[in-house]
Parts: structure tokens; C-alpha cells; sequence
């Protein structure tokens, strides 16, 4: 089956946005890249702050409420319906709720082709990246690391801790059909 869809999956500072823009360059057809923070970005900023949209607590733990999830399913929806119409995306994600959110991803996805990967950081590493960064609360990559993998099914997975994007990126462009 072609793929269609690229699923990157991992913690804050993980590197995914990275592997997305290298992603885009290495491969042969033009790919659209989309990440969790493109959706966060687009909500309206009472929704930032709010426990019906999402919060990002003092030590880095991150809820979403209601308002969050019907947006976020539009969201997800709407990509999926770019892939049907032809296009190919890359999804840059954090599974706060490992398995119950990649099931959400399946369900909108349903007969595309999805390339799911894992994507792994040694969490004392994806901390200093935080740190450099300065536009995350600290501790989220931390409190990330491990629970957004929790019970989710991969193709290949792909670890940052001491490869390079660009080396990520060409593993997972070997695997698109």
C-alpha cells in the first residue's frame, strides 16, 4: 500500500519537528508537514488557559478538556481528508493518551496508508533541549518521555538521543511504499 500518511509520535523536544522538516526534504514527491502545536497555535488563546481547551501546568503536565477534543477531532479529520484528496502529510504528534490517541488516529485514517513511527529521546537529553529551546514549560519533556508511548503499535521507531534528524528522517523515508 503507498503511504500516504507519516505519523510521528513522541514527547515534547523529542525531535519530531526536526525529522518533519528533513522528512520533507529527502523525500522524492512534495509532503505536507502538520504538528500538534500547529493546532494548539490555531486555537484562540482562551482556549490556552482554559480546563475546556488545554493547560499546561507549573511542572509540565498537560490536560485537555472538551473544547480541546472536538477541535482536535476536526483537526484530525481535516488532515485525513487532505490525504484522501491527494495530498501527503506528515503529522507531527505527542500521545498524551498513548493507545486511546493513536486509536483516534486509526479510526480518521481508516484505509490510508500510515507509516506509525516512534519517535524516542532519552528524557535527561530531551530535557536540555527543552531548557535551549525556551517556549516549553519545563518538565513536559520529562513527564512526556515515556507515557506517550504507552501501548502504542509502531512500524519502526527511530531514537534522537544521538542520531541526527536528518539520519531519522532517511530511516523513515526507506520505509515509505
Amino acid at each position: 500500500m503507498t503511504t500516504q500518511v507519516i505519523i510521528l509520535n513522541g514527547g515534547s523536544s523529542s525531535g519530531k519537528s526536526g525529522i518533519a522538516r528533513c522528512l520533507q526534504a529527502v523525500l522524492p514527491d512534495p509532503w505536507l508537514a502538520f504538528g500538534c502545536d500547529t493546532l494548539v497555535d490555531a486555537m484562540p488563546a482562551s482556549l490556552r488557559t482554559a480546563s475546556e481547551g488545554i493547560e499546561f501546568a507549573a511542572d509540565g503536565e498537560v490536560t485537555v478538556g472538551p473544547e480541546f477534543r472536538a477541535l482536535e477531532a476536526a483537526w484530525i479529520e481535516g488532515i485525513a481528508a487532505m490525504a484522501r484528496a491527494g495530498a501527503r502529510v506528515v503529522v507531527d504528534e505527542v500521545f498524551l493518551g498513548g493507545a486511546a490517541s493513536q486509536a483516534r488516529w486509526q479510526k480518521a485514517l481508516g484505509d490510508l496508508g500510515v507509516l506509525w513511527v516512534g519517535v524516542r529521546c532519552d528524557s535527561t537529553v530531551a530535557a536540555g533541549r527543552e531548557t535551549a529551546r525556551g517556549d516549553r514549560v519545563a518538565g513536559m519533556a520529562a513527564s512526556q518521555a515515556e507515557v506517550v508511548h504507552r501501548d502504542v503499535l509502531y512500524d519502526m521507531e527511530v531514537d534522537t538521543t544521538h542520531t541526527e534528524s536528518l539520519e531519522c528522517a532517511r530511516a523513515i523515508a526507506a520505509r515509505v511504499a
